[in-house]
């Protein structure tokens, strides 16, 4: 298979998966026309790919798309050590041909707050009006993309490229396919307390092996026998939203969330509130979404050499992703 074709794979269930359905062509074609209204100068920086996708945290990084891709060392951060890795076990005599990491790295790293719009539309679905989504998220999303400025974005790529080794990440997609997993998850279970839904999560192998690593997933608002009421899951978006999304979502008659992690202050924001939150796992989260998009490969014939907190869990002998 080659690299260009893996990357295609990617956005085209990426896009199938996402939330905003039907929608994308909007927002697409306004994209197309934003740039048609852009002069050569404005051009000559613009990023064609986001034309054909919106997942701007996803980005081939090293290499040529004709690539024959048979090995992939793949892991959650691959960053230089794991890129270093690749090139030790190479030299070992393992057919690694091609470094794919989950978190972004080089320009899908700094362009990572491009992809956090899409929250707007998750609390949407979940009752929130969109331009009151939109307007808490318009702060939410300049903060990260300040933060992000002065970080070493292409540390990993120029190791990757001084080793010429081919380099991916694959974020966004990914996210989209463990959230509709467990939107499916749960419309399938049968659940009334936080206890119950921490069984359906435990039930899934990626979150049983966290939970034999003490990486599984915890209540950290709210008790096992507290009931759970709507529940909203966050697993996509790019990062963690805004601090002002937990009242919006009581408002709309959220009782839990269930995401993989949640800083601190929001925490608090979200007990002020009296909104249970289940954390997943951040790691157990990121294997599940990888997992489902690693199976397609395998399916293809692909070999898979997990690192980096992947926790790998194959479902192609299982069933087929719908």
């Amino acid at each position: 298979m080659k690299l260009g074709d893996i990357y295609q794979l990617a956005v085209d269930l990426g896009k199938r998966y996402d939330i905003r359905g039907d929608d994308l062509g909007r927002l697409l074609r306004d994209e197309l026309e934003r740039y048609d209204r852009m002069n050569e100068d404005e051009r000559e920086y613009y990023d064609i790919q986001n034309l054909d996708h919106p997942f701007s945290d996803t980005r081939i990084l090293v290499g040529d798309t004709d690539t024959e891709v048979n090995t992939i060392l793949c892991g959650i951060d691959m960053e230089t050590p794991e890129i270093l890795l690749a090139d030790r076990l190479k030299q070992k005599g393992h057919n690694i041909d091609l470094v794919l990491a989950h978190h972004p790295e080089g320009i899908a790293a700094a362009a990572l707050f491009e992809v956090m719009r899409v929250q707007a539309d998750m609390l949407e679905k979940a009752g929130v009006p969109i331009n009151v989504g939109e307007g808490i998220m318009a702060s939410r999303i300049s903060e990260v993309e300040r933060r992000y400025l002065p970080m070493n974005h292409q540390r990993a790529v120029d190791a990757a490229r001084l080793l010429d080794i081919p380099f991916m990440c694959i974020h966004s997609p990914a996210d989209n396919l463990v959230q509709s997993y467990l939107e499916n998850a749960l419309e399938e279970a049968s659940f009334s307390t936080l206890d119950d839904l921490l069984q359906v999560l435990l039930s899934i192998p990626e979150y049983r092996q966290a939970q034999m690593l003490k990486a599984g997933p915890k209540i950290i608002v709210g008790n096992r026998r507290r009931r759970s009421g709507r529940v909203f899951i966050k697993m996509t978006g790019g990062t963690a939203g805004s601090e002002k999304a937990y009242e919006k979502l009581v408002q709309a008659g959220v009782g839990t969330i269930i995401c993989m992690h949640m800083p601190d202050k929001h925490r608090s924001l979200a007990k002020e509130h009296n909104l249970n939150v289940i954390i997943a796992g951040h790691m157990a989260s990121d294997s599940l979404g990888m997992n489902l998009f690693l199976d397609e490969l395998e399916k293809r014939g692909i070999s898979i050499i997990p690192c980096s907190g992947l926790i790998r869990v194959s479902r192609v002998k299982d069933h087929e992703l719908h």
